[in-house]
């Protein structure tokens, strides 16, 4: 469709250019913007994404240029979902009755997202210091909006960008002069690892005595199970049982956008190496469970698992998998651990926090979008409480 031609912004002195696929992407020029080397907007990350999904979810990526040098890239993603399908006693906000029955009953809902549906966070726009927020933003909408318009079929009722840190709010909050409505999501659960925490064994010396003693129990609940670390083979090897356990968990979600599998998994290892660690579970020679993180920079982010619910309470897995993140992490001794969000209590015993997330959508149709300004109002992020801890406040 796209024939790498750069399109000019009328409000801005940027030009940009779609491309529909990964192999057509100038790699060095991606690579100028993406200079924090963020794995999410690596090209092997998105290639495999695109390789895995392309059959259910329509990928294109954006770069910007200030004349001829590269200031910015964006990735998106085309998604349809069925309300009908939708448990919204789960979704990851509260969602008021009145936005269910106006927007989204007997609708099937078609969403152009900028980000990354896969990972919470800012994996969707960066852009340089050469150019500055109300530019790049202003840019960005420019050339979501003529994404947009290309659609000859079935054309996305709304446009999508998730999600930003509170540090980013300053600038991120330029999309609004765009007609876009912010909302908040669920609180992204994090974990600050303490420049002390040499080994796991400081970690739980610096935690009360509670909690101290409650890590225990899960410890010793789920000394049967045995860890392994998975090859690329072993995923391949346990493809069947990883698929069954991956969607035990996905099965409790409130909503499914593009299902992940084991086949995505592997190609993830085999791409991505040591920054993708794939870990298994057994008890005795049964595959029980999986966790897969990514380790940046500073930061190990946790992403998806599986569990087989008939053994976890037993064996205590989902929160022996929670004290195995916090290892992960210590030992790549990282500054924090994002777990992501939901089950905020038991993600606070381990040490989580809860940090705010926030969203932006706006609606194709003018008259639709001022509807939704008062809609979007009655979005709030679920309730919880968290726990802490650590005997002394972490800084």
């Amino acid at each position: 469709m796209f024939q790498h031609l750069k399109n000019k912004c009328s409000s801005t002195s940027l030009s940009y250019t779609f491309y529909t696929h990964t192999h057509q992407i100038p790699i060095a020029i991606w690579n100028t913007i993406n200079t924090s080397s963020n794995i999410f907007l690596s090209i092997p990350y998105l290639q495999t994404l695109e390789n895995t999904l392309a059959s259910t979810i329509a990928f294109k990526y954006i770069i910007f240029y200030e004349k001829e040098t590269p200031v910015a890239i964006a990735v998106t993603q085309m998604i349809k979902f069925d309300p009908n399908t939708l448990k919204f006693n789960e979704f990851p906000c509260t969602i008021s009755h009145t936005i269910k029955k106006l927007l989204l009953k007997n609708m099937e809902v078609k969403v152009l997202v900028c980000g990354n549906l896969f990972s919470c966070g800012e994996h969707g726009f960066v852009y340089t210091d050469a150019i500055t927020p109300q530019k790049a933003f202003n840019s960005l909408h420019e050339a979501l909006h003529t994404l947009h318009k290309t659609e000859t079929e079935d054309k996305p009722s709304f446009i999508l960008l998730k999600e930003f840190w509170p540090t980013s709010f300053k600038k991120s909050d330029y999309i609004k002069q765009r007609e876009f409505k912010e909302f908040m999501a669920d609180v992204n659960m994090v974990v600050p690892i303490a420049a002390h925490w040499d080994t796991f064994e400081d970690y739980l010396s610096s935690m009360k005595t509670k909690f101290r003693s409650r890590a225990k129990k899960v410890f010793k609940k789920a000394a049967p199970l045995t860890l392994r670390e998975f090859t690329p083979q072993d995923i391949a090897n346990h493809s069947t049982t990883i698929d069954a356990l991956y969607l035990s968990v996905i099965d409790k979600a409130a909503f499914k956008i593009g299902k992940l599998n084991a086949a995505t998994f592997q190609k993830l290892k085999s791409s991505l190496h040591d920054q993708f660690l794939f870990n298994a579970y057994f008890l005795e020679e049964k595959l029980v469970g999986f966790t897969t993180a990514f380790v940046l920079d500073t930061i190990v982010e946790a992403n998806h698992i599986g569990i087989d619910y008939t053994y976890n309470k037993s064996y205590a897995i989902y929160q022996k998998m929670l004290y195995d993140y916090v290892a992960i992490a210590i030992t790549h001794k990282v500054s924090e651990l994002r777990l992501g969000r939901t089950a905020e209590i038991i993600k606070s015993t381990v040490g989580a926090r809860p940090v705010a997330m926030k969203l932006y959508v706006r609606h194709r149709n003018l008259i639709s979008n001022t509807i939704l300004t008062p809609l979007i109002e009655l979005i709030s992020p679920s309730e919880y409480e968290i726990r802490n801890p650590f005997k002394l406040q972490l800084q």
